[in-house]
C-alpha cells in the first residue's frame, strides 16, 4: 500500500500520543510503523493502532513505536473508544478486543473514557534487582504487559528514569522480553505518582496506563494505597483505578478511567517513511 492513500488519526490519552488507522486496506508493516512513529523525521507518536468493526464491537491491534506488537496499552485502548465513538461505529460503550482479552470502553462527551477490565491474575511479586553493584527493591506484575514497579521514596523530579530505567528495561532478570519500568510514589490514601520508562519505546513517556494499574495494583496489595486512586502522571493527566476488594484485599474486579483525545485526521503522504539509515560517525 502508499502511503499516499492511508487515512490516519492522531489522539493522546494521560501524555501518551498514538498514530491510529480504521479499516486499512491492508495493515501497515513494521517498517512503516517505525518510520511514521519516528520524532523528528516524521510524524512521531509513542505507538500505532489499528481498529476494525467485529461481531462483538471493536478489535484493536497495537503496536509500539519500534513496529513490535504489544497485547495492550491502556491509553491506547481508551483512544481506540474515543475514536470508535467519533466514526459512528458505537454510541460510546463498546466491548474492545485486544491481545490481552476484551476490554468494556465507555466514553463520554467530556473526553474521559472508563475501561473496565478483569482483575489482575497474580499478585504483585516481590524481586531484588542488582544494577551494578546496587541492589533495587521493586515489585514484577504483568497487565497485559509486563512491569516492574520501584518505589521511590524521594521526590519524582529527580529520579533517574532514563538512565535506571534503561537498565531495569533490559535486565537479564526480566529474560528476553524485557519490562516496563515505573518509578512510583505512594502518597495515602488516595494518591500515586508515577514517571515511565516504556519497552518499545525505550525512552520515558508521558504516560503508561498499564503502569498506573501495577502501581495501584502493588499499592493496595502492600496496604499503601486504598482505592479509588488518583494517579498523577508526566503528563500532567490525573488517571483514576477505580475497583472493589474482597475481604482479604484481593482486588475481584478493577478498572482505568481518563482523558482520551482526537486531535487531528491526517493523509500520510510518501515522504513519511522515507527515513534516513541512522549516521555513521566518523
Amino acid at each position: 500500500m502508499t502511503a499516499s492513500r492511508i487515512e490516519c488519526y492522531r489522539l493522546s490519552g494521560g501524555g501518551n500520543d498514538f498514530l491510529a488507522l480504521a479499516e486499512p486496506a491492508a495493515q501497515p508493516s513494521p517498517g512503516q510503523i517505525r518510520s511514521w512513529c519516528t520524532r523528528g523525521l516524521s510524524l512521531g507518536a509513542d505507538g500505532l493502532f489499528v481498529i476494525v468493526r467485529s461481531g462483538t464491537g471493536v478489535a484493536m491491534s497495537y503496536f509500539n513505536a519500534d513496529g513490535r506488537a504489544a497485547d495492550l496499552c491502556l491509553n491506547g485502548t481508551r483512544c481506540a473508544a474515543r475514536l470508535a465513538r467519533h466514526l459512528g461505529w458505537t454510541d460510546g460503550s463498546v466491548a474492545i478486543e485486544t491481545g490481552a482479552g476484551t476490554i468494556l470502553a465507555t466514553a463520554s462527551g467530556n473526553e474521559s473514557v472508563r475501561l473496565e477490565l478483569p482483575p489482575p491474575r497474580t499478585a504483585p511479586q516481590r524481586r531484588e534487582i542488582e544494577v551494578e553493584g546496587t541492589v533495587w527493591a521493586g515489585w514484577f506484575q504483568e497487565v497485559g504487559v509486563p512491569q516492574f514497579v520501584l518505589a521511590w521514596p524521594q521526590s519524582l523530579a529527580d529520579a533517574p528514569v532514563v538512565e535506571l530505567g534503561r537498565r531495569l528495561r533490559h535486565h537479564e532478570a526480566f529474560g528476553a522480553a524485557g519490562t516496563n519500568v515505573m518509578f512510583a510514589r505512594f502518597v495515602p490514601p488516595h494518591r500515586l505518582e508515577l514517571r515511565s520508562y516504556e519497552r518499545g519505546v525505550e525512552a520515558e513517556t508521558l504516560a503508561c496506563g498499564t503502569g498506573v494499574l501495577a502501581a495501584g495494583a502493588v499499592a493496595v496489595a502492600e496496604e499503601q494505597l486504598a482505592l479509588p486512586i488518583r494517579a498523577l502522571t508526566a503528563g500532567g493527566f490525573e488517571l483514576e483505578i477505580h475497583g472493589t476488594l474482597e475481604d482479604g484485599g484481593q482486588i475481584t474486579s478493577w478498572g482505568l478511567t481518563g482523558d482520551a483525545r482526537l486531535l487531528a485526521r491526517l493523509e500520510l503522504e510518501p515522504g513519511a517513511d522515507h527515513l534516513p539509515p541512522p549516521p555513521s560517525w566518523s
